[in-house]
């Protein structure tokens, strides 16, 4: 009786059953075959037969055209197919696979013989109106939502609904956010049909942070060596004090490998963390326990060599530094065979040998022994083939070229890849953190082919700035044009803006306060005169006009800065508190007391093969013309001054980057000399001369040295950098009774006057005021501000806070020591006034380097008991 019943059922349902109806949840199909459901009778027991698809109608809620929909399913009609059979499931298939539709079915709506009518009836999913993120930050939406991809005029799926959970989940774990939950809500929007709101609602809950590690199975290391290499899991600790103390899986992660690191470094080869466990204390802490197993400390027997014909084992075990009885330490080894600037493999690689390979093996362990057998695979020089450049939009090629130090048919030296980025650097037009060359070795030919994909960018300045002068304020513009092509003056067509292409330095620049104060220079420089050697011409002109003041305004200046001298030139840069009311502004200006300078330079450059070609010198000559009137700034105060002077510098320089500066030093060592005119006559009487006779062609010689050193400290993109510094200056004289009033030292501050000046030099210290360390001296009956002698040392921490392709910013804290003598006989380089502070600095192409210092003087200066104290300075178009 139960074997009937059940055949009868089944016999029914077969001949209700005519076509297959495929239906599930969105996106994938429950099964794998498809059920079509129509009036006609189709018997499933009965083979499959062959019908044409007579033509094919689309009903259901869909925005789509039917043709699309026609499309997505792959039938068309005269397509001859199977009933039962594949295509009707495939094409179902394909419909769910597209992600847009809740329901699908495929119906026959008629048959006549051979022929079929099929009709697919869909129901779409519903579009998104609105996406509202709840309980995150802007900006934590902007990180997320392109990850997610749910966005308005889409259509929502489990699996968006899943991902957006997930991905947000992920990425606040990675914000220390680790118990955070996120629901996303779907609500029809009421107000459009077939269209839905998304709310993605997110509760972060605190950031959880350390509250303990644990430790166990150290012996040989202590609990500060082992949970001290770690660098982002840290215990809420004094010493931690600027460490973060929040959790991240992913750094524990990283730092469970510091640990092992530093077991390593420590001999402890076979050092591994057994386990590890976070157990949550409250919402916002959680305990951290590590479990480590130590090992053996291993230490080093012997090394030797194999394998190796271009150097000697002894030279190689000498670079190499590791002696037997090291402690073995993989990382130095790796370091000092590979890594190091000095590296084993760096040896091979600037002799050309591209391809050598050194491969240490352990060739006998015995207890805790170690030796060392160090397998080199020297092969044979590389060739240089190919030397590519791409990206370079604003320099002519040939501009670049010259400054490489790889050329095609040359051998592989890994130096001169490094010295042609730093090269490239320094000319400015590239971004250097893009400065990356693309090296492409071809063993089996013995060749290499380097490519240089370059950024550009504009090294072009635009800076204008006011300071404040004696005179009040005075506004400063100028341009400068670092790819300069003076060659193309006249072909318009390679014009943007000016004509460029050449790597030439053009820079044109005012200065004014009015009718007080006019100053107006330009300047060129072309670093390859001629094209082929790389020696410099450097041409340049200026003129400027300074009337003074008139003497009810000096009396009222002396009164202000009495215990300073103040009313010497340029003293009014000071930016701490000024002096100007409009009573004592009304009689500044007067016609009889002025000084007007004109002058020209120019300088031949040469880059030095010898002692290396870091080293350049250059030959100058400078001619400058002074008309003073009534001027009671310098020791000469009235009638006109020449001045015709032999430049010499011999300069090196190898920083990697002249705006954020990793690595690498600078020095120079500077004479200036004039004709020395009283010696050529010895037995004429110069005591009683007046100033226009002895001034009217001035003699003297200067001498300058000044260094700078950088050393980066950490590794990585972002390095604490130190940079130190030592500077020495003096200017001298061929007779006693002939010293210069002009080029003298103005010692102080921020190191600008606010004013241009061509007949002092300006030398900044920080955390006193401009000027205030110039001594006051008495000379030929006059007496005023006369540095002749300076010494400044310093050093400075920097960190880049920002380094892209427009703008670099960095941070520095600096200790910075100097002073100033008026004769070479009171010099005394440990008569220093000490300062230390910290700034920052900005960098932008189109206003050059801007920044901020402040700075505490530790010392009294001028006789004072009082310290110099707090100070700020701003830092415009230089560095400090």
């Amino acid at each position: 009786m139960l074997k009937r019943t059940i055949f009868t059922l089944l016999t029914l349902f077969v001949n209700i059953i005519v076509f297959a109806q495929v239906q599930d949840s969105i996106p994938v199909a429950k099964s794998d075959t498809a059920k079509i459901i129509s009036t006609p009778d189709i018997q499933y027991t009965q083979n499959p037969k062959e019908y044409e698809i007579a033509g094919i109608n689309v009903t259901g809620s869909t925005t789509y055209e039917s043709y699309v929909i026609v499309g997505f399913s792959g039938l068309t009609v005269g397509e001859k197919i199977k009933i039962p059979g594949d295509q009707i499931t495939s094409a179902v298939k394909r419909f769910w696979k597209q992600g847009l539709f809740s329901d699908v079915k495929i119906l026959a709506s008629k048959i006549e013989g051979d022929k079929i009518w099929l009709t697919i009836e869909l129901k779409q999913l519903p579009r998104i109106s609105q996406v509202n993120y709840n309980g995150l930050t802007k900006s934590y939406v902007d990180d997320v939502s392109p990850k997610i991809g749910i966005i308005k005029g889409g259509q929502m799926t489990p699996d968006l609904r899943d991902k957006a959970i997930e991905v947000i989940k992920k990425y606040l774990l990675d914000k220390g956010f680790r118990y955070a939950t996120v629901t996303v809500v779907e609500k029809e929007d009421p107000n459009q049909k077939g269209m839905m709101s998304v709310d993605i609602n997110v509760d972060k809950g605190p950031v959880v942070k350390v509250n303990k590690i644990f430790l166990e199975g150290n012996k040989a290391l202590s609990f500060n060596q082992v949970v001290g290499a770690m660098k982002k899991t840290n215990e809420p600790l004094l010493i931690n004090l600027f460490k973060t103390k929040k959790f991240v899986d992913a750094n524990f992660a990283a730092d469970k490998k510091l640990i092992i690191d530093r077991y390593n470094d420590k001999g402890f080869r076979d050092a591994a963390i057994v386990w590890d466990s976070i157990a949550r204390i409250s919402d916002n802490k959680v305990d951290v326990y590590i479990k480590v197993h130590e090992g053996q400390r291993y230490y080093i027997r012997s090394i030797s060599w194999v394998g190796n014909t271009v150097y000697p084992s002894d030279y190689l075990s000498l670079v190499l530094g590791i002696k037997p009885g090291d402690v073995y330490n993989a990382k130095l080894l790796d370091d000092r065979l590979n890594t190091d600037d000095d590296a084993i493999a760096k040896l091979y690689k600037n002799k050309g040998y591209l391809f050598m390979n050194v491969d240490p093996i352990e060739a006998n362990t015995t207890n805790d022994s170690i030796d060392f057998e160090m397998r080199i695979y020297e092969g044979k020089p590389a060739t240089i083939n190919n030397v590519t450049i791409s990206g370079n939009t604003h320099v002519y090629e040939n501009v670049i070229r010259r400054e490489m130090f790889v050329r095609p048919g040359q051998l592989y030296n890994e130096s001169d890849i490094t010295r042609t980025m730093r090269q490239l650097a320094q000319m400015g037009n590239f971004e250097q953190e893009k400065l990356v060359p693309d090296i492409q070795p071809n063993p089996d030919e013995g060749t290499v082919d380097i490519g240089w994909p370059l950024v550009s960018k504009s090294n072009d300045q635009i800076e204008f700035s006011a300071g404040w002068g004696q005179t009040g304020v005075v506004g400063s513009l100028s341009l400068k044009f670092s790819n300069f092509a003076i060659q193309n003056l006249f072909k318009p067509s390679t014009y943007r803006f000016v004509p460029e292409g050449e790597g030439q330095t053009f820079s044109i620049s005012a200065q004014t306060n009015g009718s007080y104060y006019q100053a107006y220079s330009v300047n060129f420089v072309e670093p390859w005169l001629g094209g082929k050697r790389p020696n410099s011409l450097s041409l340049s002109a200026y003129y400027s006009i300074q009337t003074g003041v008139s003497n009810r305004y000096s009396n009222y200046m002396n009164s202000y800065y009495n215990s300073y001298g103040s009313s010497m030139y340029g003293y009014g840069s000071s930016m701490y508190g000024s002096p100007y009311s409009s009573s004592a502004l009304s009689y500044q200006a007067d016609p009889t007391k002025f000084i007007h300078t004109f002058g020209l330079s120019a300088s031949w450059g040469k880059r030095l093969k010898w002692p290396d070609d870091y080293f350049q010198l250059n030959l100058g000559l400078e001619y400058q013309h002074y008309s003073l009137s009534n001027w009671d700034y310098f020791l000469m105060k009235n009638g006109t001054s020449n001045v015709a002077s032999l430049n010499v510098v011999l300069s090196r320089n190898s920083i990697d980057n002249p705006i954020f500066t990793r690595s690498g030093s600078t020095f120079s060592l500077s004479g200036q000399f004039t004709p020395p005119y009283s010696l050529l006559s010895p037995n004429k009487n110069y005591t009683n001369l007046t100033d226009a006779q002895a001034y009217k062609w001035v003699e003297f010689y200067k001498i300058k040295f000044a260094s700078k050193g950088f050393v980066p400290l950490t590794s990585g993109s972002h390095p604490f950098v130190l940079m130190a510094r030592a500077e020495y200056g003096f200017l001298g004289y061929y007779n006693k009774n002939l010293q210069s009033p002009f080029e003298t030292f103005y010692m102080g501050g921020d190191g600008m006057t606010g004013y241009t000046t061509y007949g002092t030099e300006t030398i900044g210290l920080r955390g006193y005021q401009n000027g205030s360390l110039t001594p006051i001296a008495t000379y030929r009956g006059q007496t005023g501000q006369m540095g002749y002698v300076y010494s400044r040392v310093g050093a400075e921490i920097h960190y880049p806070l920002l380094l892209e392709q427009t703008t670099n910013i960095y941070a520095l804290a600096f200790f910075d020591a100097g002073n100033c003598w008026s004769s070479f006989n009171q010099f005394n380089p440990f008569d220093l006034k000490r300062s230390a502070g910290v700034g920052v600095r900005i960098f932008l192409p189109m206003f050059g380097l801007l920044g901020i210092d402040w700075g505490y003087g530790f010392d009294p200066i001028n006789g004072s008991k009082q310290y110099s104290g707090s100070h700020f300075h701003f830092i415009i178009g230089q560095e400090f």
